[in-house]
């Protein structure tokens, strides 16, 4: 696999698992540096990404806490120098119907899922425009069209997708490219809480006929963030396995 981001530092949240630790490897595997950040320990993920040769540095955070990310973001760059790649993939969710929803789960799913790009991008801005860095938001099918009992995921996910056209927007022509991911059914321990009879239709629907793997969303963000997609920006981009264009 080529080197490309040798000599270069990549920022991942939500990388205890799933497609966050995807995205973590998937960096180190083209020879970046790492900086890992879960709510959980990220220590397992980060001994798996030095084993790619590359440096790594394990953050246990709360993404909806705005003075701990930005403190993560300063570490990134006193430990490293420099900061070129953001993953904002924290997430989670809750299920109820609106009228049935607890403020707390509304407030904690907007707090984690939106807050937290919120206060990934505007700390980790300033440190992109001296590096001409790209960001990647981690979306979801659910940004582009509503699901039931879903109200706060989706409406967390909607804003995930705005934020990252107006950032693209904001900061395209000061040399930072902003992009967001929209997985759809992903194996993960998220999908894995969700009865099989609720995601049967979404699989369904996908024209592949499966559940995604967390690397194949990985691959994704590595090259939103590459010079392969220098031209790309503003963009949601699905990987769904067709589900969207069914």
């Amino acid at each position: 696999m080529s080197r490309e981001f040798d000599g270069r530092v990549a920022y991942v949240t939500g990388a205890a698992g799933g497609i966050g630790r995807s995205s973590a490897l998937a960096f180190a595997a083209r020879g970046a540096s790492v900086v890992v950040c879960d709510l959980k320990d990220p220590a397992e993920t980060a001994a798996e990404v030095r084993e790619h040769g590359v440096q790594a540095l394990a953050v246990q955070l709360d993404v909806s806490d705005a003075a701990a990310v930005r403190e993560a973001v300063d570490a990134t760059v006193r430990t490293f120098g420099r900061l070129d790649f953001a993953h904002n993939n924290a997430g989670t969710f809750a299920v109820a119907p609106l009228a049935d929803l607890a403020d707390e789960d509304w407030n904690r799913v907007i707090a984690v899922n939106l807050g937290g790009v919120f206060h990934g991008m505007k700390h980790q801005i300033p440190h992109l425009l001296e590096t001409g860095g790209a960001i990647v938001n981690t979306a979801s099918i659910w940004s582009e069209q509503g699901s039931a009992a879903q109200a706060a995921y989706v409406a967390s996910k909607h804003g995930v997708a705005g934020l990252t056209r107006a950032a693209a927007i904001d900061y395209g022509g000061r040399g930072i490219r902003v992009n967001a991911v929209a997985p759809g059914p992903i194996r993960t321990a998220m999908t894995a809480a969700v009865p099989d009879e609720a995601m049967a239709p979404v699989l369904g629907r996908t024209t592949l006929g499966r559940y995604g793997e967390a690397p194949e969303v990985a691959e994704a963000v590595v090259w939103l963030c590459s010079p392969a997609a220098a031209y790309v920006n503003g963009v949601v981009l699905p990987v769904d396995g067709g589900y969207l264009a069914a």
